[in-house]
């Protein structure tokens, strides 16, 4: 396999990939977008920091390409979009730089508490201006937290062995979690009405952009200092600007901006209660390796078949829980191929029912399963990351249902495919016995019992006499032998299901004497 590292990772990452023999090492640091469309041509993985564009054209021209790799958090230089139509995963590295971007962040803070960057300024100047650079303390001062991921959780550590009370305000964080981490959950407008100091530590999103902007800032104390060292936007920097000459943000500090690097003419660059930093969150030592280190040890684990860790594009599970789900992963994508081939025509609905006690694991791998078994015989280059958005490119709404108990199994996965007229065929699998095989059980709520690896011929039928002798002479004429069959039928409706497992493909001729038989209702060969 072929690793094209196109920008500068720690020499130890690079190591990483040298040492295992299944892997050839590209090295191109300094590429020009041209140089990067002819490398990647039989790429297997990319490896990137921020200078490389991963783009369209390049996800375009890298036919066998599986993975793409960013040293660092932010993939603004990926376009994810893209990777997602090809097939192609895509992770970063959220815990290389964690404790990095955190102490540059209460650097800011203290920065921004005593004015240590402006004294030593005047002091070069040649001046001694004691009074003119009186700071205050953080000692019980309440700070407030947007965003309790991995780096506001180690800026919350930090700010308590400081003494201060810390708020945090995160959609995702609850009470629990909360209480373990020392802080006190609140609301955006509580925190910002009561904090002493602010510091933003989430995502650019439509939600995110501007969230601190003239109005919140008027709601804040007066006096209050705000720290960024997460995402530019996040601020809106004329209101801040304002807020720092009109006095009521005592202080600031950023590391990050709307546009970087801010114009040579940018106010920012103006303000003395203001201190700034050309984006250094990473920029330590230890981060620059930690990431490549992440980043070489990730890509080398998906490529290799195992665990797919922080991808962007597809979620990455557990490996414990990865282990658990592994046969009903299988199961999963069995049971999608069969009902795309049981179906009817114009599918537009995939109900997935989970039974029993799998429905405490994470079923979202399970689900890309079968939509990825779906997939199978009708499209091409299908994986984990592109099935889903295929699936809802043809107009099928793919919904998932958990109920915890089945009255017949412990276990259960049923797919259900619907079309517009109403007209439903579901087929469900469960596992027996303790090496857990994967089989067939119900068929349209007829029981069943089919094997997964396996060419089956599944009939709706009269249920009248001579049926199986009549299939079983016109195959053997065929000589397709029978390995297996299961029948099931429905006394009330007067219907029999029934599924042979068959060693080959009976002929056309052999098929058409089937389906012209008067009692045969529905014919299907199915290939799993």
């Amino acid at each position: 396999m072929k690793i094209l590292v196109a920008d500068r990772i720690s020499p130890i990452g690079v190591d990483l990939f040298k040492a295992d023999s299944e892997f050839e090492v590209i090295e191109a640091y300094g590429s020009t977008p041209e140089q990067i469309l002819e490398l990647v041509k039989d790429v297997d993985g990319i490896a990137v920091r921020s200078e490389t564009k991963v783009t369209a054209e390049v996800f375009a021209a890298a036919k066998k390409l599986k993975v793409v790799g960013r040293a660092g958090v932010g993939v603004d230089n990926i376009d994810i979009e893209a990777a997602t139509d090809h097939g192609v995963i895509v992770m970063n590295t959220p815990t290389g730089n964690t404790i990095a971007t955190a102490e540059l962040t209460f650097t800011h803070m203290l920065a921004g508490t005593r004015p240590i960057v402006q004294a030593c300024a005047r002091m070069r100047e040649g001046a001694w201006d004691r009074k003119k650079f009186t700071g205050s303390e953080l000692n019980g001062k309440t700070l407030g937290v947007l965003g309790m991921g991995r780096i506001g959780a180690e800026v919350s550590k930090r700010a308590r062995a400081f003494q201060m009370k810390v708020l945090a305000y995160d959609p995702y964080l609850t009470e629990a979690r909360a209480k373990d981490l020392g802080v006190t959950l609140a609301k955006f407008d509580e925190l910002v009405e009561q904090s002493d100091y602010i510091t933003v530590h989430m995502p650019l999103t439509d939600d995110t952009k501007h969230m601190i902007n003239s109005k919140t800032i008027q709601q804040m104390k007066k006096g209050v200092r705000i720290f960024n060292c997460a995402r530019g936007g996040i601020i809106d920097e004329a209101a801040l600007i304002e807020g720092l000459k009109s006095g009521h943000i005592a202080a600031a500090g950023l590391d990050v901006y709307e546009d970087e690097p801010p114009s040579e003419d940018s106010e920012l660059r103006t303000l003395s209660n203001l201190v700034i930093t050309p984006h250094l969150g990473a920029s330590t030592q230890e981060a620059q390796e930690n990431v490549g280190i992440d980043v070489a040890r990730q890509m080398i684990e998906t490529l290799k078949g195992g665990m797919v860790m922080n991808a962007l594009n597809m979620p990455s599970v557990d490996p414990q829980v990865l282990e658990r789900l592994a046969p009903y992963i299988s199961l999963g994508e069995k049971l999608g191929t069969f009902s795309q081939q049981l179906g009817p025509q114009g599918i537009e609905k995939m109900i997935i029912r989970y039974y029993g006690k799998m429905t405490e694991l994470e079923t979202l791998p399970l689900t890309n399963a079968i939509q990825r078994g779906f997939l199978r015989e009708i499209s091409e280059n299908i994986n984990d990351v592109n099935a889903p958005k295929k699936i809802a490119r043809l107009g099928i709404q793919s919904e998932e249902v958990k109920i915890p108990v089945h009255d017949d199994f412990n276990e259960l996965i049923e797919v259900s495919v619907i079309n517009s007229a109403g007209k439903t065929r579901s087929i469900s699998g469960s596992l027996f016995g303790k090496q857990q095989v994967p089989r067939i059980v119900l068929i349209d709520g007829h029981s069943v019992e089919v094997n997964t690896d396996a060419t089956l011929i599944v009939l709706k039928n009269k249920d009248v006499p001579g049926i199986v002798g009549f299939i079983g002479q016109v195959l053997g004429e065929d000589s397709v032998n029978i390995a297996n069959m299961s029948l099931s039928r429905d006394k009330g409706e007067g219907f029999a299901v029934s599924v042979f497992e068959i060693d080959s493909v009976p002929s056309e001729k052999a098929t058409q004497r089937i389906v012209d038989h008067e009692a045969i209702e529905k014919y299907r060969v199915i290939k799993l």
